[in-house]
């Protein structure tokens, strides 16, 4: 198979003038009106300048400084009334050969989901022109719910898994791309076969391809990718450790997501003290490596993560959805454990990362009503109460800088995406909600905007749920975003500059 070109060169500098909101700190976000970010032609942001009302004052202000010649060598995008800058989001946790089965998970817990459902599907993916159409339709859908970079969990086949990160290339996507590595409890018709030897050359004819067709690893790179302990020989997973080690690789895996698991990693290594001893002793918990799920994690267990520097990847849709847990996002955060947020599709039913954060959101307000109080519905919650339902809880800033800002440090990305700073690189979504026109009465319902003939008034289907009157704050239009946004309101998508995504519409 040949593979793709790279992503061609921008052609011209561009302005973005509007609206940035993006992620200052975990509790804060920052709102920059009237402003406009220059973006030069390798897709990195070289200027921000502020009180730039309109197209024409941000071309003279900007291009004057830069040197750019506005008229034949720069491309400029203005926000219209009701839409913002965002930066991309960033998936630290999803498996892409699940894809078909999103939504499909019924009455199941983790390690019968994983034999019912999954196995099956990523199974039959070794036939590629159906590989070819799952990973072409998730690459897609996730670009456009604003999904600039991704972890990818593959599966065990080599060629399905090097066709997925050729796909993201010639998309544009960022994607850490891993070829599954499992050669122990799994089906017999998918099983890493032909003992750890033949487990670690497999995986690295997969790092080998990655790097030649993105030999400086700027949009795809590889990831080792042992499944979860349970999954993998003692043997396989220490080798694994030492290319890790040797060739510098980032690490994703699973741990602590399901009792049942827990009891089995146990199971298999009764001398370990814990799971997160289990990855340690083969060298895989690293400053690299991302652990998806983290739901049970003992106090030991996460003063170790925290020594060794390992990421989080908070997957708050599927630990609902298989029964799995309510991962303690705050307790995590508290002990300086970086934390991004996952989809997990299939596990998580939807491919969305706004998604997501809404759900982290819920999730966290769920493991804050015991401190409502305590069961006693005649006493008022005390203050020790009060003040852990209030920690607990992650606020619309919080989960919004986890999808982005968070999300970029578990990947090791933060020194480029994740904010709109001067040297970072153009990785952005425009977001456009639906303002509600003023026709002089509260309800704003005069059939003439919007009728179907009947006397019936229709909804644009274009924009979406979040409806903005005009009198919203920025917070609460961001606040009604979360809760009530979907891609619809993606109206265009970027990666290092170049346009991924467009709606139709925009």
């Amino acid at each position: 198979m040949t593979p793709p070109p790279p992503p061609p060169a921008l052609q011209k500098n561009q302005l973005f003038v509007g609206t940035f909101v993006h992620s200052k700190s975990l509790n804060q976000l920052e709102y920059l009106h009237d402003a406009s970010v220059a973006v030069d032609k390798s897709g990195r942001i070289v200027a921000i300048e502020l009180q730039c009302r309109d197209q024409a004052t941000a071309a003279e202000t900007l291009c004057s400084k830069l040197g750019w010649d506005a008229a034949a060598d720069v491309e400029v995008r203005v926000c219209k009334e009701g839409q913002f800058f965002f930066p991309g989001f960033i998936d630290t946790h999803i498996h892409a050969p699940q894809y078909p089965n999103a939504g499909i998970f019924g009455n199941s817990t983790l390690l019968d989901w994983l034999n019912k459902y999954t196995f099956p599907m990523e199974a039959s993916l070794a036939a590629l022109p159906r590989a070819r159409r799952v990973y072409s339709q998730v690459v897609r859908r996730t670009l456009s719910h604003g999904t600039t970079a991704a972890a990818y969990y593959a599966t065990i086949d080599v060629a399905a898994t090097n066709l997925l990160a050729d796909l993201c290339l010639a998309a544009g996507q960022r994607a850490f791309v891993g070829r599954v590595c499992m050669d122990r409890n799994a089906p017999d018709n998918y099983i890493d076969k032909g003992g750890p030897a033949a487990v670690l050359a497999r995986t690295m004819e997969t790092i080998d391809h990655m790097r030649t067709i993105d030999p400086e690893g700027d949009i795809v790179a590889p990831i080792l990718t042992p499944r979860f302990a349970p999954a993998c020989t003692p043997e396989t997973m220490s080798r694994l450790g030492d290319v890790a080690r040797d060739q510098d690789l980032r690490i994703q895996t699973h741990i602590s997501e399901n009792v049942g698991e827990i009891a089995l990693v146990r199971e298999q290594y009764p001398d370990s003290r814990d799971y997160a001893s289990v990855y340690d002793m083969f060298g895989l918990l690293t400053k690299r490596t991302v652990l998806a799920h983290a739901v049970h994690l003992t106090d030991d267990e996460v003063a170790l993560v925290a020594k060794r520097g390992a990421k989080v990847a908070h997957c708050p849709c599927s630990n609902s959805a298989l029964t799995s847990g309510e991962c303690p996002v705050r307790w995590l955060l508290d002990r300086d454990i970086d934390v991004g947020l996952g989809t997990d599709v299939s596990g998580g039913y939807a491919p969305s990362i706004l998604e997501a954060a809404r759900l982290a959101s819920l999730v966290s307000r769920h493991l804050a009503m015991p401190y409502n109080s305590q069961g006693d519905a005649a006493r008022a919650p005390s203050d020790v109460d009060k003040k852990r339902r209030e920690e607990a809880t992650l606020g619309v800033e919080e989960v919004l800088h986890l999808a982005t800002r968070g999300g970029a440090k578990v990947l090791g990305l933060d020194h480029k995406v994740g904010g709109f700073e001067v040297g970072m690189e153009w990785d952005a979504q425009l977001v456009g909600l639906n303002m509600v026109a003023d026709n002089g009465d509260d309800e704003g319902d005069d059939e003439s905007n919007s009728n179907n003939g009947c006397g019936v008034i229709v909804a644009d289907p274009h924009e979406g749920n979040v409806d903005v009157f005009g009198w919203e704050t920025w917070d609460e239009r961001i606040a009604k975003w979360l809760f009530n946004g979907d891609d619809r309101n993606t109206k265009m998508v970027w990666v290092k500059g170049r346009l991924v995504h467009q709606r139709p519409s925009s």
